[in-house]
């Protein structure tokens, strides 16, 4: 007699807008809210994330290299992406650099 495995549970779909709005639409700049890192630091204790640095930083300061790092990051997650995506204005991928100012 084989011993079967529990299937894995699908991941829940992301919400961008209602109860449980983690992440920004796309239209206000795609990325996470502050609401949803909040929850996301409450369900993985000890991670980092922030978020997106979007004012003005002093050169050289802990923001300004987050946003440089973020910055090159996305530029090479643009480049991978399909040309539809690449280079539409209003993608996910576009809003959240124009946001961090990249």
């Amino acid at each position: 007699m084989a011993v079967t495995k529990p299937r894995k549970q699908a991941k829940p779909i992301r919400k961008t807008t209602g109860k449980g709005g983690n992440y920004r639409p796309t239209s206000s700049g795609a990325g996470m809210t502050k609401k949803g890192v909040k929850a996301y630091k409450k369900a993985n204790p000890g991670s980092k994330l922030k978020t997106a640095v979007t004012g003005k930083v002093k050169k050289g300061s802990k923001a300004a290299k987050r946003r440089k790092s973020y910055c090159a990051r996305s530029l090479g997650q643009l480049k991978k992406s399909s040309a539809k995506t690449r280079n539409d204005p209003n993608s996910r991928i576009r809003q959240a650099r124009k946001r961090w100012k990249c």
